[in-house]
């Protein structure tokens, strides 16, 4: 295992971006290169040392829920050829900004068994002036209302989501009516059952809604 570690150090100062290697047992952080320790302010010893908490420290934890996921998924399925994409926010002390990373992890090293015991991070920084990030922070944003509004969205009959999506589109009353060959007034009464299932007033809320459930 060091050897195998010690062949990233070798060339983790040509690589552009931070390169952390996990252990699958407990998660713990078995090696980052020096570029990434000098960003976190803290030697390989002590990230090393933080196990699991190393994750609460640096990382947004509204985040994690959505990509861990996806990486023990695919340290289960085994595939020496897969690898998991997905943005990421880091920082190194609390009272700090987040900064954004789009990151991506692969099996690193397995045991004699053949299951896996080590992963493998590239984490390359977003470019803040850019305007690919304010996209990715939009998405991110929308996808944390997603989360947030699931089980209020699921409530929602399949007709209260078309006329959410035609209302979200800036349709009147008349126009859904006849889009969907019902009445004004059955509009009207549907329109009164999504503000109250989902617990809003205004049209930017219904947009919000609209967007990140990709009714629009």
């Amino acid at each position: 295992m060091k050897a195998k570690i010690a062949e990233i150090d070798a060339v983790a100062n040509e690589i552009p971006g931070v390169i952390i290697i996990h252990s699958n047992n407990g998660m713990g952080v078995e090696y980052m290169s020096q570029r990434g320790l000098d960003l976190l302010g803290v030697t390989l010893e002590e990230v090393v040392a933080m196990g699991p908490a190393y994750y609460d420290r640096f990382f947004n934890p509204e985040e994690a829920n959505d990509y861990v996921p996806k990486i023990i998924g695919a340290l289960e399925r085994n595939d020496q050829l897969e690898w998991v994409s997905f943005f990421q926010q880091v920082r190194n002390l609390p009272n700090y900004e987040y900064t954004w990373y789009a990151s991506s992890t692969k099996i690193f090293m397995r045991d004699e068994t053949g299951n896996p015991i080590l992963n493998i991070t590239i984490a390359v920084p977003l470019d803040l002036a850019h305007h690919n990030t304010t996209k990715v922070d939009r998405l991110q944003k929308e996808n944390e209302f997603l989360r947030n509004n699931y089980s209020k969205f699921s409530k929602l009959t399949g007709r209260e989501r078309d006329i959410l999506k035609l209302t979200a589109l800036g349709k009147s009353s008349g126009e859904v009516a006849e889009a969907l060959f019902i009445s004004t007034a059955t509009v009207e009464t549907h329109r009164k059952n999504i503000k109250k299932k989902l617990g809003i007033n205004s049209s930017y809320e219904l947009s919000q809604y609209a967007m990140a459930f990709d009714l629009i």
